[in-house]
């Protein structure tokens, strides 16, 4: 039998769908072990404050479909200063934590690596976010729905631009990675994607952009053109870029920002299963020692990422970006 532990969890950053089924899998198997669960509310700022409720079965017994976080989530702005740190490592010892499950993105990771530097239980990170830009692991929980939400939204401007004769700009969330408009690009047959990542001088690619908008739409009787951008891909705003279209074409270039609603909604099969099979796993690797370290699924299998190597993206964009030169048409 393993020791007895007392487990906090908490939800950080952006939320994404499935991280609801990433609470439940972590309490139940947690709870199989007979160790006690605790879900700290708000992110690192129930942490700080020492906001939080023990979860028993039946608080996750109906939450694997639901979007969102039960636990809710913030940015925590005490969390940059070493005051905040030793407060949320205070709480962390006055409430007797042994280990502390932390499911968010990059910026939740670099807090989890504060803490370790000056508590001693254990850390293990979970993969939540839409933009799918953590190093490590092949998809975060969120991606899968965020990508479905896009496609859909895409498909229903397309037809708008088919009626209108249009040419549009869809700009997708993705904050510094691309992956969401390279995936729900390809999807939707857009005719042009933008990612930072394939832009080497952006005054060059805008006007090569322009002039092969205005070729298509020459030899295109319907006259409608889907360009999917990812935000901040250029120093240009989406509406301003769709503006230049409409003065260099003579084509009506509108924008669409979806925004949000990329981060809502029921989560899909893809991010239910992630979310439980990684919630598993965090357990599994707390009760074999692991610390320090965040579950992730490379190659269908379950892998351990040092939290401190999460954010080193490099090689991963370089992946992605040849993946998208291969099955453009």
């Amino acid at each position: 039998m393993s020791k007895q532990k007392r487990i906090a969890i908490l939800t950080s950053g952006g939320d994404a769908p499935g991280m609801n089924a990433a609470i439940r899998a972590v309490t139940l198997k947690a709870l199989s072990f007979d160790h006690h669960v605790f879900g700290y509310y708000g992110g690192y700022n129930g942490l700080i404050g020492e906001h939080f409720t023990e979860l028993g079965a039946a608080h996750v017994a109906d939450i694997i479909h639901r979007g969102g976080t039960i636990l809710k989530s913030a940015r925590c702005k005490d969390m940059h200063t070493n005051a905040g740190i030793l407060q949320a490592v205070n709480s962390l010892r006055k409430n007797h934590i042994d280990a502390l499950i932390v499911i968010g993105g990059d910026g939740s990771f670099k807090g989890a690596q504060e803490l370790a530097q000056h508590w001693s239980g254990q850390i293990i990170g979970i993969p939540g976010t839409i933009d799918n830009d953590i190093n490590g692991t092949d998809a975060t929980i969120g991606f899968y729905t965020a990508i479905d939400t896009a496609l859909d939204c895409i498909d229903k401007i397309r037809d708008t631009a088919q009626a209108f004769e249009r040419t549009f700009v869809v700009e997708v969330m993705g904050r510094d990675c691309g992956i969401i408009a390279m995936e729900s690009g390809l999807a939707s047959g857009a005719e042009q994607i933008i990612c930072k990542e394939l832009i080497d001088d952006e005054s060059s690619f805008v006007q090569d952009l322009k002039e092969k908008v205005a070729d298509s739409l020459k030899n295109d009787a319907a006259h409608s053109y889907v360009i999917v951008m990812a935000e901040h891909s250029l120093s240009i705003s989406a509406q301003e870029l769709a503006q230049q279209l409409s003065n260099f074409t003579g084509i009506d270039s509108r924008s669409a920002i979806l925004g949000y609603v990329q981060r809502g909604g029921a989560p899909v099969a893809g991010d239910r299963i992630l979310a439980t099979q990684l919630g598993v796993a965090s357990i599994a690797h707390l009760e074999a020692g692991d610390n320090g370290v965040m579950v992730g699924i490379e190659d269908n299998k379950v892998t351990l990422t040092p939290l401190k190597e999460t954010s080193d993206t490099h090689q991963r964009n370089r992946s992605f970006v040849a993946r998208l030169k291969e099955y453009r048409l």
